[in-house]
């Protein structure tokens, strides 16, 4: 696999068993991201776009196909370096913030750098550097119960970037947000296309779908491109 690459799909297939009959949602889902892309996923409700991201994250397995994420085949991995390699290589950003609430918003951040095993010292300095890029510095010491909704996804977007990963994996990043929210979010993820992370965005919304570089429809169960 090309350096370049950060995410890949080859004829990725996921089903399950509903009782006596089983049901493909996935029927070969082939892709390509490239180190720094901003990618759209679009669909409508059912078509596996949930299905699709948990694949990719690692936490669900494909039934056939592969997904390989910075160069390794996740599928042959243990659940334990499975773990080690989605904290290394992964960053996820929910509809819902996912924040610890007796934590404030600077622990929150480095909670992935102590995961990796980065001194406390140097994981806070770095969640401070984060906090600092998404305009929230003034905003490190409160929890997230004192935070808008808007700043909470600010921060879990800080956490999913602080540890240089080279795939950040958002699902309806602005479903939950009011419109002016939604924009400033819209607007951070357009200030971070110059990292190297690549961003694949599942999204309902096609005003944030088309702020991607591409975009990406689940249809009968394979993607097809929109733009």
């Amino acid at each position: 696999m090309s350096d370049s690459v950060a995410l890949r799909c080859t004829d990725v297939q996921k089903s399950y068993d509903d009782g006596a009959s089983r049901v493909t949602v996935l029927r070969g889902v082939d892709f390509t991201l490239q180190e720094g892309e901003k990618v759209a996923v679009i669909g409508v409700s059912g078509s596996g776009k949930s299905t699709l991201l948990n694949l990719l994250g690692g936490l669900d397995r494909v039934t056939a196909g592969e997904v390989a994420l910075a160069g390794r085949d996740l599928s042959t991995m243990s659940e334990s370096q499975l773990a080690r390699w989605r904290n290394k290589h992964l960053g996820f950003v929910y509809q819902f913030h996912h924040l610890l609430p007796e934590f404030s918003a600077l622990e929150n951040v480095a909670m992935p750098q102590l995961i990796a095993g980065v001194s406390r010292r140097e994981a806070h300095s770095r969640a401070a550097d984060m906090l600092k890029e998404v305009g929230l510095s003034s905003r490190s010491s409160h929890r997230p119960g004192q935070l808008s909704g808007g700043e909470r996804q600010r921060v879990a977007i800080a956490r999913s970037l602080i540890n240089s990963p080279s795939c950040v994996l958002m699902d309806e990043p602005t479903g939950n947000l009011d419109p002016e929210a939604a924009q400033q979010v819209l607007d951070l993820i357009d200030k971070l296309r110059k990292t190297r992370s690549a961003f694949v965005v599942v999204t309902h919304d096609l005003s944030v779908a088309h702020r991607m570089q591409r975009v990406l429809r689940l249809k009968d169960g394979r993607l097809e491109v929109v733009q």
